[in-house]
């Protein structure tokens, strides 16, 4: 795992420990950027289930303002904190080291996040559907105008999150990567 791109790029981060989390390619990850540049310098970025944080670092990487990182692992919240030391990025990130679908429960909307990261465990698709279709709801409230959502999940697994809508969808073996927006009324 490595920064791709920007003032970080080759540099690499450490891994995650065993399975908890699923690390995206280089491959993946500058296909997904080359479509998401126009919108990462400046940005304010959340990284939900952020794993060691590859989405978010490579954001701040590219210019982003400030990213958050959401992920209630321990061990991948260890890894986490050292790869944000270790790019001395402590003064623009911030680890929100819970579980997120709670901090979101009780979190005032701010709408002015420009870019979110949604990589939840392929199983929650399965498990905790509803659960993530209230997060869908309760994540509108907090993207900026322009704001995009980054929905990756498992290519043979569908879930509509209202009130965003698809804008984009992109297929990659068996990963499926959607970009999703808050869909205005007609």
């Amino acid at each position: 795992m490595r920064i791709i791109a920007g003032e970080f790029r080759g540099r690499k981060l450490l891994p995650p420990e065993g399975d908890v989390t699923r690390p995206i390619t280089d491959r993946v990850k500058q296909s997904l950027f080359d479509i998401l540049t126009p919108y990462v310098d400046a940005a304010h970025v959340f990284d939900l289930f952020a794993g060691t944080g590859s989405m978010g670092l490579e954001c701040l990487s590219r210019g982003a303002a400030r990213a958050t990182f959401f992920e209630s692992d321990r061990s991948a919240v260890t890894r986490l904190k050292k790869n944000i030391d270790v790019l001395a990025l402590g003064g623009r990130s911030q680890v929100v080291a819970t579980d997120l679908f709670r901090w979101f429960n009780s979190a005032k909307p701010d709408a002015n996040v420009d870019l979110i990261f949604l990589d939840p465990p392929y199983r929650f698709l399965g498990d905790r559907r509803a659960d993530l279709q209230r997060l869908a709801e309760t994540l509108s409230a907090h993207l900026s105008a322009h704001g995009i959502v980054i929905f990756r999940h498992d290519a043979s697994d569908e879930l509509a999150l209202p009130p965003l809508q698809c804008t984009d969808r992109r297929e990659y073996g068996g990963m499926t990567i959607e970009l999703l927006r808050v869909s205005t009324p007609p």
